[in-house]
């Protein structure tokens, strides 16, 4: 508990909170997937913080990978503790900017770009995403590809075969502005 306050402490400070235009959520939803001929790989997390300043338009969040939920117990071990390395590297951050129309009737498409970190490794993305603001709630989405190899994230040969070498992430957020 005490390192998910630090983190969303992080997060507010990255995200200038003195402005009246700062949308939260302490309850996102991240996901990833990756397919092999021989088996699926998937878990998803409930808890994702996420900041958004729709008057700098900066974007920001952070998910602690002991929150991803795997089907199998076994694979929820093995990616904490012989891939993330959860305990040395316990979450995943981006923070960055986006540009394009925040819509009220309709998902404006936007550009996100910005600094992903994830075991450690921290490299810039430029990701496609859609913002919504409607009803002073702003629904974020965003799917990305990742290679676990561009984040020093070991593959042993004896499972390779198991895990793609792309992993799709999906982000959902619904976020409240801050009063």
């Amino acid at each position: 508990m005490k390192r998910t306050i630090w983190v969303f402490v992080y997060l507010l400070s990255i995200a200038g909170i003195a402005q009246s235009q700062v949308y939260l959520d302490r309850a996102g939803f991240a996901s990833f997937y990756a397919s092999t001929p021989l088996e699926d790989i998937e878990a998803q997390n409930k808890q994702v913080f996420a900041v958004i300043d729709i008057g700098k338009n900066e974007f920001a969040f952070a998910a602690l990978l002991k929150g991803f939920l795997f089907k199998k117990q076994l694979m929820q071990t093995h990616f904490n503790e012989n891939y993330v390395e959860s305990d040395q590297y316990p979450k995943a951050t981006f923070s960055g900017t986006y540009t394009g129309e925040i819509n009220s009737s309709s998902a404006g498409n936007v550009t996100v770009k910005g600094n992903f970190t994830l075991h450690g490794v921290t490299r810039v993305l430029e990701i496609p995403a859609t913002l919504q603001l409607k009803n002073n709630r702003l629904t974020g989405n965003a799917k990305f590809k990742v290679k676990p190899e561009d984040y020093k994230i070991e593959i042993p040969s004896l499972v390779k075969n198991k895990i793609a070498p792309e992993v799709e992430v999906v982000v959902n957020i619904n976020a409240e502005l801050k009063k």
